[in-house]
């Protein structure tokens, strides 16, 4: 029988050593660490401490870079940022242009110095189902659009994008932007206060000029009030009304309040001047022609206007035009020729139908 070996307790001094040295071990998996505390859990602290650092260092940072951000979506909603855009998105014709003719050799030089020196000022527009609509900047886009067929670098334009619509804010950035650039004849001034009031942006004509030309002073917006008359009446018959003196428009407005309207439409439809200087010369010999009745002052105000219809196309070729005055009503074919007979019946059936 085997003699078992007995057991003895270590005594207390024994126990310390053993601690001692499982706690000098050198650990056997990589992961392991002196500490007791579980891998995961120490990168955790170390994250959260390096977190705590940059929050106290870069905080300041931070909220510059989100204050930036803001300012810069605040600047972009006011359109105070300069988009690049395709010239093929922008519609040049979205509002009734208040310049009627471009000044060629203004425009050669426009072009030779955007080559030179680029685009200064951006043009603006507003955003549309489409695209976009031109607010101000059109003789800008036009010299991008001229460049641009021979150089690929002008295929796009520096464009502010405004939240105008089309209402009053867009007509008056165009207006005030060419009154800056380069003043606006007293005709285009006058022009621009009827097509706008025409298309229900402003309540009349004359709050047209109100807003348009606010900055201008009383005297100058009555005579902008003279050249709207002028244009009411005779723009579809004038042929060079941008050359039209202040103090000639002034007195044609004049003779306009004063009953002169049926005259001077019938001077202008039958003749065919070649120039500015004619068409005053034929405008000067019907307002002299005019008897110097004395004038109504009882009536005041603004004169009876001749209202032109709108244009219809007709299906086999032609437009039919007609307007009518207070005591006055015309029908004009162009563009198709009637024989005789038509002519007669159409007269046939206008007297029928006001018998």
């Amino acid at each position: 029988m085997a003699k078992r070996r007995r057991l003895t307790a270590p005594d207390a001094a024994e126990l310390e050593q053993l601690e001692a040295g499982f706690a000098t071990k050198p650990s056997i998996s990589p992961f392991e660490t002196k500490s007791a505390t579980p891998p995961i859990a120490q990168v955790a602290a170390e994250a959260a401490t390096l977190n705590g650092m940059t929050s106290v260092t870069d905080r300041a940072a931070l909220a510059r870079d989100q204050g930036d951000a803001s300012r810069w979506r605040d600047a972009q909603d006011a359109g105070l940022v300069a988009e690049k855009l395709e010239l093929d998105q922008i519609d040049a014709e979205f509002l009734r242009r208040d310049r009627m003719v471009e000044d060629e050799e203004a425009l050669a030089e426009l072009l030779e110095s955007l080559r030179v020196n680029g685009l200064r000022t951006p043009i603006e527009v507003t955003r549309t189902d489409d695209g976009y609509g031109l607010i101000s900047g059109y003789r800008r886009l036009e010299a991008f659009r001229r460049l641009a067929r021979t150089e690929p670098d002008f295929a796009r334009i520096p464009a502010f994008v405004r939240q105008a619509g089309t209402g009053q804010t867009a007509y008056v950035s165009m207006v005030e932007e060419n009154e800056l650039r380069s003043n606006l004849s007293p005709y285009e001034r006058g022009r621009i206060a009827v097509l706008a009031a025409g298309q229900g942006v402003f309540p009349s004509t004359e709050a047209a000029v109100d807003a348009l030309f606010a900055a201008a002073s009383k005297a100058k917006r009555s005579k902008v009030r003279s050249f709207a008359t002028v244009h009411e009446a005779l723009g579809d018959l004038l042929r060079h009304p941008i050359e039209m003196s202040e103090k000639a428009g002034l007195r044609v407005a004049a003779a306009l309040r004063d009953g002169a309207q049926v005259k001077l439409r019938a001077a202008l439809a039958a003749a065919d001047v070649p120039d500015a200087k004619a068409e005053w010369a034929l405008l000067e010999a019907a307002l002299k022609a005019s008897p110097d009745g004395e004038k109504d002052k009882s009536r005041g105000g603004r004169p009876k206007q001749v209202q032109r219809l709108p244009v219809r196309t007709l299906n086999n070729g032609g437009e039919l035009r007609a307007e009518v005055s207070a005591n006055e009503f015309r029908i004009q074919l162009r563009g198709r020729a009637l024989t005789v007979d038509e002519a007669q019946t159409l007269l046939d059936q206008i007297a029928h139908h006001l018998d």
